[in-house]
Order: C-alpha cells, then sequence, then structure tokens
C-alpha cells in the first residue's frame, strides 16, 4: 500500500542533502559523489531507507546509493536519515523511475543491486514492471560488473518462482536460492532485515531469497 501524497514532499527531498539532485550528470563518475573510490551498491525501490541505512552503517567500505520513485516514500527515508545520531557520508538517495537506471550509472559503475520485497505487479500485463522481469535483468546488465551480484528478497512465492524462471530464461547463473531464508544457516549470515522483512517474518511467513549474477 502505497503513502499517499505528503504535502511538501517536493521541497523537502528537493532541499534534502542526501537526495542528488539530477543525477544523471553523475553518469560514470559516481565515485566523484563519495570521493572514497569505494565499491558502489544501489538498492532499487528502498522504501524508507532502513535497509540502506543500516547496511552503510554495517559497511562503511562501501557507497550505498538508494532508489525510490515516489515522493512520500522518499520523504521517510530522508526523515529517517536527518534522526540518525550516527552521522554516516556513505548513503545517498535519488527519487527517479527504475527504467531510468542506464541513464543514470554508466556500464559496469555498480558492483551490487539490492530489490527489497519488490512490487509484484501481480496482473500478467503488468510482468515486464516487475524488478526481477528479464526487461530489468537486461538493464542491471548493463550497469554491473560481470561476475557481481543481485540479490532478491521476497515473501512472495509466486513473484519468487517467476523472477526464478526469469533468471534462467535470461541466461544468468543462480548463485543461491531458498524459499526460507532465516532457516538457512548460511544465506542467512549478515542478514540485514528491511521494515517488511521484519513485519512479515513475525507474522510467520517465510522469506525467499535469492542472488544471481550473469558473465559476459
Amino acid at each position: 500500500m502505497r503513502l499517499r501524497n505528503i504535502k511538501g514532499s517536493k521541497e523537502a527531498i528537493q532541499s534534502s542533502r542526501w537526495v542528488i539532485q539530477e543525477p544523471q550528470r553523475w553518469k560514470g563518475c559516481w565515485n566523484e559523489v563519495f570521493g572514497t573510490g569505494h565499491p558502489l551498491h544501489i538498492e532499487v525501490g528502498m522504501g524508507k531507507g532502513r535497509f540502506l541505512m543500516d547496511m552503510a552503517a554495517a559497511h562503511p567500505e562501501i557507497d550505498y546509493v538508494g532508489i525510490e520513485m515516489y515522493d512520500s516514500v522518499l520523504l521517510r527515508a530522508v526523515q529517517k536519515a536527518d534522526d540518525r545520531e550516527e552521522i554516516l557520508e556513505n548513503f545517498r538517495f535519488i527519487r527517479m523511475d527504475a527504467r531510468e537506471l542506464t541513464d543514470v550509472f554508466a556500464m559496469g559503475e555498480v558492483d551490487r543491486i539490492y530489490l527489497n520485497f519488490s512490487d509484484p505487479w501481480p496482473k500478467d500485463r503488468h510482468a515486464k514492471r516487475r524488478l526481477t522481469s528479464q526487461e530489468f535483468l537486461a538493464r542491471y546488465k548493463k550497469i554491473l560488473m560481470p561476475g557481481t551480484r543481485v540479490e532478491f528478497k521476497t515473501d512472495n512465492r509466486e513473484l519468487f518462482e517467476f523472477s526464478l524462471e526469469e533468471i534462467r530464461e535470461a541466461g544468468w547463473i543462480l548463485e543461491a536460492s531458498t524459499f526460507d531464508l532465516h532457516q538457512e544457516k548460511e544465506l542467512s549470515r549478515g542478514n540485514i532485515m528491511t521494515e517488511y522483512e521484519e513485519k512479515f517474518s513475525s507474522m510467520g511467513n517465510p522469506i525467499c531469497k535469492l542472488i544471481t549474477y550473469y558473465r559476459d
């Protein structure tokens, strides 16, 4: 369920230090944004940003960019970032449609992509909008370094099964997968939960996860 539009959200996003404005101008030079030379990981559809910020805190040797297309959702992430006691400089947000990824990141510029509890778009006619569809896998291939990973978590088994099939048909390599992440010792090692993951797992819903990559 999407948040309703919040008055002033667009203005707050435009003035936030955490949000990259006109991200297209950084294509091919994202290292200049952070000035670290660290690997760049992105989360597509980051929601309220908890996962991304927790990852940034746990891994200061990595730079993170979170992508969200809804102003009112991104506003919540901005507010969370402002409220953090620990000041981190290795994450930033972008307000954009994920279909524009190749306009913002250059070939091989991204070292990992996270997809967490993405919109399942349950109607068949909307299958191309799913973030694990072959259409999106093709976009990821244009910005990822060969051999680097896409990690996907969901509680929606139908979406997960669809994703496994799309990966197979696209010729990507499935490194690991599980239909019950929290029962898999190795895959759950170091797992950082999203708000949805915490909510659904507390209700007894198993969490599915896969890790995939492509080779040239």
